[in-house]
């Protein structure tokens, strides 16, 4: 299958340029060495994210989705290619990223509060200024009265919301969501993605969203990007057009079935043999 070219979004007059986007992606290869002999993880992924731009990556199983955060992170260095934030190349941990985990990964002795302001400390920034905006944050997220709270007194959900709150404490160019609702339950669930696009309604930022969830991305994402079976390369780049704010309505629409089902005859071919 060919990929396809990159979809403008309605509002460009143009492609995206590399020092206009806070995440450029170009032509990277992962190699891992493996007592087997090489193993290919991703082979000539490019693509940009855009300012304020949502974006999620949809892909099969050990495609290198959450290898690809890593890059983007810096934790790890492509084989080939380029990875630039904001036009500079990525040469290892950036304070210009935020990441939400699949898991909130909540210190439990810990409040609320100190909870999202683990960045600040591990970065050695000035916590005095910081607390304000944690607080201003936890507000954002409906949960300013458990801020003196423990983790171990709040849902599941509302634990995520925290860590959604930690990702955005040092004010990152970027926010790096891994499957970052998988644990929890439909209703849950649901209810996050609201959650989410209200917050990211309200801070403007650009996302990289990863998700095994069609619906999810759907209804999240300006764009879908579609990875191939290993080695991962891009196969689709999905303009989604539905108008925001995006409601429960919106999943009972005819053009977000048309377009859940267009990308389940996408992972329908791949399945093929």
């Amino acid at each position: 299958m060919a990929p396809v070219s990159l979809v403008k979004r309605p509002h460009e007059s143009g492609a995206v340029s590399a020092t206009a986007s806070p995440l450029n992606i170009e032509q990277v290869d992962l190699t891992y060495p493996t007592s087997r002999g090489p193993l290919e993880a991703l082979k000539a992924l490019s693509f940009d994210v855009a300012a304020g731009e949502f974006v999620s990556i949809l892909g099969p199983s050990g495609c290198g989705k959450s290898t690809l955060l890593k890059l983007v992170t810096g934790l790890m260095a492509p084989t080939a290619g380029t990875i630039r934030l904001a036009g500079d190349p990525v040469r290892g941990p950036r304070r210009e990223v935020g990441i939400v985990f699949q898991q909130p990964t909540l210190l439990p002795w810990k409040t609320v509060i100190e909870n999202v302001l683990v960045p600040i400390r591990a970065m050695g920034m000035d916590i005095g200024p910081k607390r304000k905006v944690a607080l201003e944050l936890l507000d954002m997220m409906k949960l300013a009265k458990f801020a003196q709270h423990y983790p171990s007194e709040l849902s599941g959900g509302m634990q995520q919301r925290v860590g959604i709150a930690r990702g955005l404490i040092h004010d990152p160019t970027l926010l790096l969501m891994d499957e970052p609702f998988a644990a929890l339950d439909a209703l849950t669930r649901e209810q996050m993605m609201d959650e989410l696009q209200r917050i990211w309604i309200t801070t403007k930022k650009s996302v990289l969203f990863i998700t095994h969830s069609i619906p999810e991305a759907v209804y999240l994402s300006d764009r879908i990007i579609v990875l191939s079976p290993r080695p991962g390369r891009v196969l689709h780049n999905l303009s989604i057009d539905l108008p925001r704010p995006r409601t429960v309505d919106t999943m009972s629409d005819p053009h977000f079935a048309s377009l859940s089902k267009q990308l389940r005859q996408i992972f329908q071919v791949m399945q093929q043999p």
